[in-house]
């Protein structure tokens, strides 16, 4: 599914996962829900893998539900694999950002995706990354 790069960002699983559980933080699940609904999200193999983990074991989702949640991603967005050329820019982020190996293949697969933000609550706030991506925090806007 392609995205419109105007609207379109990435979005980090952290920020999934609020969308899908509530009792975690209604006030950020209420926010993750909006960010997912406004804009058109692109996320990567890595955060489908990350929010499926993480959905089998604080929701107890089943595996009927997690097949059917991997089907809606990738029905309803772009989604970003990996390859050589991914592995090796995110190799280049961790030296030149000191980003850690997990951060380091989400930052690359927003910048694969050509959007200018990148909706992370776990990545340092604001940072500009090659002049292309910004890393939001979108639970430290008013």
């Amino acid at each position: 599914m392609s995205a419109n790069l105007s609207t379109a960002c990435f979005i980090d699983t952290n920020i999934w996962l609020y969308a899908f559980i509530e009792a975690d933080d209604p006030k950020k699940s209420a926010n993750a829900r909006y960010l997912i609904q406004q804009f058109e999200p692109v996320l990567s193999v890595q955060v489908i893998n990350e929010v499926c983990l993480n959905l089998l074991r604080k929701a107890n989702f089943s595996e009927e539900q997690v097949r059917q949640l991997i089907d809606s991603f990738y029905a309803q967005y772009r989604v970003i694999d990996y390859n050589q050329a991914l592995l090796l820019l995110a190799s280049q982020l961790r030296q030149r950002y000191s980003l850690s190996y997990w951060d380091s293949t989400i930052v690359a697969s927003a910048l694969k995706a050509g959007v200018a933000v990148l909706y992370s609550e776990d990545m340092h706030h604001s940072l500009l990354i090659d002049n292309q991506v910004q890393i939001i925090n979108p639970f430290m806007m008013p």
